[in-house]
């Protein structure tokens, strides 16, 4: 395998050198996006968030930020992810604002309904079975709350389909696609959004 294609498979599972330079490219190289997808969210005032496939922290951070009154809860089932999400936030952990952990978006290990918002972003694409993931993000949100995906590829771009036969188990999902799978979840209210000039989506759901 070729250094670049080692390289650019680190955003599956960062894992290694490679992986920290993986990670600390995702902080940087994807903050337009989360930055545009954040922007849908509706006013809110959350008690309690979760970032699921969280990375390298950035957007944990961000979430802190924007709802200072909250209490934020980032999971990657990488532990060099964790250990990175863990120092970049390392003031509102220390604090008791932020946790960071590892799990599985298959099989979080989070009670029922104790989250207003789940955000997603730039990870759908290696989830194992998106109905199934998309039911435990429905699963810990409270009625009411919502859960936001934000990609980078919208199923259709040249690049995406480029790294669909780079990166082993990624797959690039259209919108249409993922709203399918989470009305399957239980999700009824679902809009999507993609970007005027890239090929940037965001998706937003509520949980009745």
């Amino acid at each position: 395998m070729g250094l670049f294609r080692r390289f650019v498979s680190q955003t599956r599972k960062p894992e290694g050198f490679l992986g920290k330079l993986m990670l600390n490219s995702m902080n940087s190289g994807h903050s337009q996006l989360a930055d545009w997808g954040f922007a849908h969210l509706p006013p809110l005032t959350p008690e309690a968030v979760v970032d699921l496939g969280c990375g390298g922290g950035r957007n944990a951070g961000e979430l802190l930020k924007k709802y200072p009154q909250a209490h934020v809860t980032a999971i990657d089932y990488s532990e060099l992810s964790v250990e990175k999400a863990r120092v970049y936030n390392k003031t509102a952990v220390e604090s008791g604002r932020c946790r960071v952990q590892q799990g599985n978006v298959s099989a979080l290990a989070l009670p029922d309904s104790c989250f207003d918002l789940a955000t997603a972003f730039e990870t759908v694409y290696f989830w194992p079975g998106l109905e199934n993931c998309f039911a435990e993000a429905a699963r810990v949100l409270r009625p009411g709350g919502y859960f936001m995906i934000c990609n980078e590829s919208d199923g259709l771009d040249a690049s995406g389909k480029k790294f669909e036969k780079i990166i082993d188990g990624m797959r690039c999902f259209t919108a249409e696609e993922i709203e399918a799978a989470l009305r399957a979840a239980g999700f009824s209210v679902v809009t999507c959004d993609r970007h005027p000039s890239k090929p940037w989506i965001t998706v937003l759901a509520k949980k009745q």
